[in-house]
C-alpha cells in the first residue's frame, strides 16, 4: 500500500495513519538527495521505522508533547533518530526522552528543502508547525484542523492564545496554502480563515 500523500518535482509528503487515535504522521522527503525528516513519532513504532528506512529519515520533528504523539519516541531514539521538539513542550517528553529543542522561526534544512518552524501556543505552551519554503505546505500539527482549532481544554491549553496564533501566524499564508494537521483530512488557508469569527463565537 502506497504511503505517498503529496508529491512535486521537489519533494513527496508520505503519511500513515497510527494508534487509537487515527494520528497522522507525515514525512517530508527530499526529492534530489533521498533525504527525510519525520513529523510526529506518535505509535505503531514498527511501522514507522520501517517507513524511516525506507524514505531515508535522518530526525523526528514533534508538533507537541501530548502522549498521542509521542508514544513511538523511544524506539525511534534507540535505532539513533534525532527527535526534537520546543523548550516548552520538551517537559512532556521526560518519560520518552527527546535530543535538541526546536526554536521559534528556525529554519530546518531536509536534503535541499527547507521547513520553517512557527510557534503557536494554545493547544499546548510549546506547539510549533512547519511550513514547507517554496511549496504550498503547512504541516499544523493539532494547532489548526478543518472546521477550527485544536482542543484548549487540555492541560496547558488556551482558546484566546490558540486564536491569536492561528490568526497571526497561520492565516498569513496564502490561500491556496495546504494544510496537514496532526488527525483527519487536510484542508486549505481559504477554507479555514473565513470561519474564525465563527469559532470565536462558538467559544471553542
Amino acid at each position: 500500500m502506497s504511503t505517498l500523500h503529496w508529491a512535486d518535482s521537489r519533494l513527496e509528503i508520505h503519511r500513515v495513519i497510527v494508534g487509537p487515535y487515527a494520528n497522522n504522521v507525515f514525512v517530508l522527503r527530499c526529492r534530489e538527495t533521498g533525504d527525510a525528516v519525520l513529523i510526529d513519532a506518535a505509535n505503531e513504532h514498527e511501522q514507522l521505522l520501517d517507513l524511516c528506512q525506507r524514505l531515508g529519515v535522518r530526525r523526528v520533528l514533534e508538533t507537541h508533547g501530548h502522549w498521542d504523539h509521542i508514544q513511538a519516541i523511544p524506539a525511534m531514539r534507540e535505532a539513533g533518530y534525532q527527535v526534537a521538539v520546543t523548550a516548552a513542550d520538551a517537559p512532556r517528553l521526560k518519560e520518552v526522552g527527546y535530543d535538541v529543542f526546536i526554536d521559534d522561526a528556525e529554519v530546518i534544512e531536509v536534503g535541499n528543502l527547507r521547513l520553517t518552524a512557527i510557534h503557536n501556543p494554545g493547544h499546548t505552551a510549546g506547539s510549533v508547525s512547519f511550513k514547507v519554503q517554496g511549496a504550498p505546505l503547512l504541516f499544523t500539527g493539532d494547532t489548526l484542523f478543518p472546521g477550527g482549532p485544536g482542543n484548549t481544554s487540555l492541560d496547558g491549553g488556551d482558546f484566546a492564545t490558540i486564536i491569536h496564533s492561528i490568526d497571526t501566524s497561520l492565516f498569513t499564508f496564502p490561500p491556496e496554502t495546504i494544510v496537514m494537521p496532526g488527525h483527519g483530512v487536510s484542508t486549505t488557508i481559504a477554507r479555514e480563515r473565513p470561519q474564525l469569527g465563527a469559532w470565536i463565537a462558538r467559544g471553542w
